[in-house]
């Protein structure tokens, strides 16, 4: 849990969301969050083993501490599990208001350097995406449910595209230097699921 974490050991992990999403992993190195967190190299290798050690911790903070802002999110009030699926969408495009580092992902950025070479960062930044897709999947399910859509792809499918759409926005908008790209994909994005259900049909319709 966050609330459980020692102080020092929190400062290193959320340093490490802000160095990594600037620098990237491979070029961030433990004096920078050291720097950055106010903390020593002792205190580091108090919590951490090194480098990779603090990367896993922090990409399971990461997932720790969206999650609970996601699950605070006003879009799980609506009844119509389409309209929170559609509002997942406009509170994913909200988030991208700021400077770059700031609106991408951590654990995105990470696996895209460490996939291949070091799997217990893959692994982590791969639970943390997944479990993030399976929160959305639930909704999508239950909006195929009640509007009596049958088709060739699945609920879950759809969550991890959606997930594609967003770690591809924020790869362009790094390529770019600029966020309006990424805002642009998420809505063209919205506009794909509006198609998938046929938004216009209300709930119990047949079509």
């Amino acid at each position: 849990m966050i609330d459980t974490l020692h102080p020092s050991k929190v400062k290193l992990l959320e340093a490490a969301f802000r160095v990594i999403r600037t620098k990237g992993y491979s070029a961030t190195r433990i004096d920078d969050i050291c720097e950055a967190a106010g903390v020593t190299k002792g205190s580091f290798f108090h919590h951490f083993k090194g480098k990779e050690d603090l990367a896993v911790a922090a990409a399971e903070h990461w997932s720790a501490t969206t999650g609970a802002l996601f699950a605070e999110a006003a879009y799980h009030a609506a009844s119509d599990p389409l309209e929170r699926v559609l509002g997942y969408i406009d509170f994913r495009k909200k988030l991208l208001e700021g400077e770059l580092p700031e609106i991408t992902c951590l654990v995105g950025t990470m696996v895209q350097e460490a996939y291949e070479t070091q799997p217990e960062i893959r692994d982590a930044c791969g639970r943390s995406i997944l479990a993030h897709a399976a929160e959305i999947e639930r909704d999508i399910a239950e909006a195929m449910r009640d509007r009596g859509i049958a088709a060739d792809w699945t609920a879950g499918s759809l969550a991890l595209h959606t997930q594609a759409v967003l770690q591809g926005a924020f790869i362009l908008a790094k390529a770019t230097g600029e966020t309006k790209v990424a805002v642009a994909s998420v809505d063209h994005l919205r506009r794909y699921v509006e198609l998938l259900f046929d938004a216009n049909t209300k709930r119990g319709d047949e079509s």
